[in-house]
């Protein structure tokens, strides 16, 4: 076994202990293996970060210490939680925390996704206002065979029951434009952690990716 696999062995065994004794009393007596998986991840972030830029030139600049997102749960807004989550995500190529590319480590497998999940208003308009104009350029990503083979096609997502305001139900693309959310994901078994082709499984899925989040990271910011 690499030191590779070795780490996230480590952090799925602590994940699962976390999973059942979430409370922070049991965290704070357990900081110094949290903070050890924390780094070995982080570490892992930084050179996969340092990967994507290679193969990606208008790759956004996110280190590891960025991209990690906090274990603690936001009970102020979801006070029905478990303090801590039961899982390491983080969002590289990350301008902004929507439209990144996510990589999560959880209890059952690993979880690899992006897009826009519930984006704000304004980002959803202007997604929508894209999809108006040059729908058929999105629609030849989704359905491009290798990508809907790697993702299934667009995570199912709340929609509006009636075209939004200033379309009508006769768009050829009405269907795109009534979605609240644009992501797609796909799950890779714990298995893939533990052979020497991880990180190039993710690159391969980055690569497959890219053309969807560069279509919606435009459409957002231009």
């Amino acid at each position: 076994m690499n030191d590779t696999s070795a780490g996230f062995k480590a952090m799925i065994a602590f994940l699962r202990k976390l999973q059942k004794n979430n409370s922070k009393d049991w965290m704070d007596a357990n900081r110094k293996a949290y903070h050890q998986v924390r780094d070995f991840y982080v570490d892992w972030l930084d050179m996969m970060n340092l990967e994507l830029a290679k193969i990606d030139p208008d790759y956004f600049d996110t280190p590891g210490k960025k991209a990690i997102n906090r274990i603690n749960n936001n009970l102020m807004f979801h006070p029905n939680r478990p303090v801590y989550k039961d899982h390491f995500g983080a969002g590289l190529d990350q301008l902004s925390k929507q439209g990144d590319f996510y990589i999560e480590i959880n209890t059952q497998d690993v979880f690899i996704g992006g897009g826009y999940w519930h984006p704000d208003p304004k980002s959803l308009r202007s997604i929508r206002q894209a999809i108006d104009y040059d729908g058929e350029r999105f629609k030849a990503v989704l359905n491009k065979p290798s990508f809907k083979k790697r993702f299934g096609g667009l995570i199912p997502a709340d929609s509006l029951s009636r075209p939004p305001k200033g379309f009508t139900e006769e768009h050829p693309h009405i269907e795109l434009l009534k979605r609240k959310a644009f992501a797609v994901s796909c799950n890779l078994e714990h298995k893939a952690l533990e052979g020497p082709n991880f990180n190039k499984e993710v690159i391969a899925i980055y690569k497959e990716m890219l053309p969807f989040r560069r279509y919606l990271n435009q459409a957002v910011t231009v």
